[in-house]
């Protein structure tokens, strides 16, 4: 089969097209025939080898390692091939996807390839209304979203919520999660993407690059924020004393003035659960929930794919079409 593989880490021209062996399903697992895969930021990460963090955010026995030659990709549709002992969920023939093996990176999903194994506890039925194009845009930014809100936060009804870098991967899932328990989202992004977020639901919008999100809002029950950063701390003016924030990216929050206000924080690492992929498939079958595709590159331009996703300002997903 044909599959992406990095033989050292890199900037993106260190993804190349290799013939390799097909893999076989161990015990648990099953055979995926890869139609699409999509791209995140852990995979140009570890594509560098993590070598652009500092000390202090991965400290030396921490930071990951990446064993080459490496296929990256975690997120995946496509239809089950075959199937190995044990599995009783899935028959060939099956369209299913799903995140697979995170935050495993080193042994991850394997995804940009013609085939891939996954757990099948990692995996759920593709809904029939949703092509493989749309259904790889959404596990790693939409399990993050809805494990973020509703496992993290568990949110009430009816809260205000800001969504920070709401057109992105992550943010444009949470604007429409927020939405399935009745939030007022207010979504922050640059003036190209407010036709995109009001269509997905948002019932404000502040276009960053006019006015800053911090001399607009106030009182948000929570912020999810995808962006992080050194500035990060701006948006405790747009929370409400005893408010949440849930930092996606590493940030500088001002933790002593947050907790002050009796501010806290919420979050995690995001992680492979098909009960959940399949609570997401039936928000995608009923129309409460889409993927943003930003663009889609066939798997041997997996290099091209990459280059886009370090430029940023990404609306949606990129998405790498395998069969």
């Amino acid at each position: 089969m044909k599959a992406i593989r990095a033989h050292g880490p890199g900037d993106p021209g260190v993804l190349v097209l290799d013939e390799v062996p097909v893999p076989e399903p161990g015990p648990g697992d099953v055979l995926v025939r890869v139609h699409a895969a999509c791209l995140n930021p852990p995979d140009w990460y570890a594509r560098r080898d993590f070598a652009m963090f500092p000390d202090d955010l991965f400290p030396p026995g921490v930071r990951p390692r990446i064993r080459f030659p490496w296929t990256p990709g975690s997120d995946a549709s496509g239809v089950v091939a075959a199937v190995g002992p044990g599995v009783t969920e899935f028959a060939v023939g099956d369209e299913v996807f799903g995140l697979i093996r995170f935050p495993s990176v080193d042994d991850g999903g394997r995804a940009y390839a013609e085939y891939t194994t996954a757990p099948a506890a990692h995996l759920a039925r593709k809904p029939p209304s949703v092509d493989h194009v749309q259904a790889a845009a959404v596990p790693m930014a939409g399990l993050t979203a809805y494990q973020y809100l509703f496992d993290h936060v568990r949110l009430p009804a009816g809260q205000k919520v800001l969504v920070n870098g709401a057109a992105g991967g992550v943010g444009h899932f949470a604007v429409q999660l927020a939405k399935t328990r009745g939030a007022h989202v207010i979504a922050v992004a640059s003036s190209r993407h407010e036709d995109f977020l009001r269509d997905l639901g948002a019932d404000e919008y502040v276009d960053y690059t006019a006015t800053a999100a911090e001399d607009a809002v106030r009182d948000a029950d929570l912020v999810i924020d995808t962006v992080g950063g050194p500035d990060a701390h701006r948006f405790l003016a747009t929370v409400r004393d005893g408010g949440t924030i849930s930092p996606v990216f590493h940030g500088d929050y001002h933790r002593e003035e947050a907790a002050r206000r009796g501010i806290g924080f919420r979050g995690g690492q995001v992680h492979s659960d098909g009960a959940q992929m399949a609570e997401l498939a039936a928000l995608l079958a009923d129309g409460s929930l889409r993927a943003g595709i930003d663009s889609v590159y066939d798997l041997a331009d997996a290099a091209k794919a990459h280059e886009r996703g370090e430029r940023g300002h990404i609306q949606g997903k990129i998405v790498l079409s395998v069969a």
